[in-house]
C-alpha cells in the first residue's frame, strides 16, 4: 500500500492483479487498484478531473485524463474520505502509474492539484 499527502489531501493506493481477466500468453495483464482520498483540510473540496501516466515495463507510455473518477465528481467535507476501485491493463507483467487530481476548494473556488504517488503494478509470477 502506498500513501501520500499533497495539498492536505491524503491519497492511499492498494493494487491487485486480476488473474481471471489476464492472458499472459497474449500479453494481456489486468490490474485493479483501490484508491482512498481523504480530506485533511478545514474546507470542503470537489474532485473535478484526473490525469494518469501509465508505463509498461517495455517503456510504452500512455496518458489517460477526464472528468472525475469512475463517473463521479466526489465532494469531501473536512475529515471525509471517498474510496473507489478502477483498473488498468498492461501489455507486460510489470508497470507503474502516477498522476494527479484537479480539485476545487468549495469555499473560495480556487483550483489546486493533488499528486497521486507512483505505484507499481506487478503480476505475482514476476515476484518469484
Amino acid at each position: 500500500m502506498i500513501s501520500k499527502i499533497s495539498e492536505g489531501i491524503e491519497i492511499t493506493i492498494e493494487t491487485f492483479y486480476q488473474d481471471d481477466y489476464s492472458n499472459p500468453m497474449k500479453g494481456e495483464f489486468m490490474f485493479a487498484y483501490r484508491i482512498t482520498i481523504e480530506n485533511h483540510n478545514k474546507f470542503t473540496v470537489k474532485l473535478l478531473r484526473r490525469k494518469w501516466v501509465i508505463f509498461d515495463s517495455n517503456a510504452e507510455k500512455r496518458e489517460v485524463e477526464g472528468e472525475g473518477v469512475v463517473g463521479v465528481q466526489p465532494v469531501l467535507s473536512a475529515g471525509e474520505s471517498y474510496q473507489y476501485v478502477s483498473g488498468c491493463n498492461l501489455k507486460t507483467e510489470m508497470g507503474k502509474m502516477y498522476g494527479h487530481y484537479e480539485m476545487e476548494n468549495q469555499y473560495n473556488k480556487e483550483i489546486f492539484s493533488v499528486k497521486i504517488p507512483a505505484f507499481e503494478l506487478v503480476a505475482p509470477a514476476k515476484l518469484n
